[in-house]
C-alpha cells in the first residue's frame, strides 16, 4: 500500500493534489488500476490518509487527460486505449517529439549531442526489444524537450507524459518498418550531431508516420 502520509500544518494543498495524481496514474500506467476498474474517491482518501478534496482534484486532471471517466456522486472509472487513442497519442508525441529536436538540436554542446547519440542507439536496441519501444524513445525525446530552451513546450510535455506514456506503452514498431526505421534512426543521429534542426525534425516526423 502506498501512503502520502498525514497532512501537517501549511502543507500544500496542491502538492496533495499533485502526488495523489501521480500516484493514481502509476497505478493506471502498471496496470494496477485496469481499465474498466471503478475508483472511488473516499477509498483512496483512506488509503493515502489525505481528504477526499485532493483526491478529486486528482482525479479531475486525469479525466482532463483521458485516463478515467467521472460519474458525479457515484465513482470514476479507468477508460480503456483503443486503436484510436493510440492512434491520437502517437500523431500528438510525434509533433511534440519533432518540435524538441528542432528547438533542441541547434543549441546543445557537443558533449549532450554525443549523450543523444547514444540514446538513440538504445532506440535502434529498442526495435528488437518490443517492451522497450515507447520507454526507448521518451528517453531521447523528453531529454530534447528538457534542453529546448522553451519553458511552454517544456510544460506542456510534462503534463501529456502520463498518458502518453499509458496509451503508448503496448506500442511497437511494426516488422515490416523495422528496417525503414533503422535508417531514419541512422539518418537523425547524423542530423544531431550536425546540429541540424530542421533535419531532426523531419526525421521524427517520419520516425512518426507524420
Amino acid at each position: 500500500m502506498s501512503i502520502i502520509g498525514s497532512t501537517s500544518v501549511g502543507e500544500s494543498k496542491q502538492l496533495l493534489a499533485e502526488e495523489v495524481f501521480h500516484h493514481l496514474g502509476r497505478q493506471i500506467i502498471e496496470g494496477t488500476l485496469e481499465a474498466g476498474e471503478r475508483i472511488r474517491d473516499v477509498d483512496v482518501a483512506e488509503e493515502l490518509h489525505v481528504s477526499r478534496t485532493p483526491v478529486r482534484e486528482a482525479l479531475q486532471r486525469l479525466e482532463r487527460l483521458g485516463m478515467v471517466t467521472m460519474y458525479p456522486s457515484r465513482y470514476t472509472e479507468v477508460t480503456e486505449v483503443t486503436s484510436e487513442t493510440i492512434a491520437q497519442s502517437l500523431e500528438f508525441a510525434g509533433y511534440q517529439a519533432a518540435i524538441a529536436a528542432r528547438l533542441a538540436v541547434p543549441r546543445i554542446s557537443d558533449a549532450q549531442r554525443d549523450h543523444v547519440v547514444r540514446l538513440v542507439a538504445a532506440m535502434h536496441a529498442s526495435l528488437e526489444d518490443t517492451a522497450t519501444t515507447s520507454d526507448a524513445r521518451w528517453a531521447v525525446f523528453s531529454y530534447l524537450g528538457d534542453r529546448s530552451g522553451n519553458a511552454q513546450h517544456r510544460t506542456l510535455m510534462e503534463d501529456a507524459s502520463m498518458v502518453l506514456f499509458r496509451n503508448l506503452r503496448d506500442w511497437v514498431v511494426p516488422a515490416k518498418d523495422r528496417a525503414r526505421m533503422r535508417d531514419v534512426y541512422i539518418a537523425f543521429a547524423g542530423a544531431v550531431r550536425d546540429g541540424d534542426g530542421d533535419e531532426a525534425e523531419r526525421l521524427v516526423r517520419a520516425m512518426y508516420y507524420l
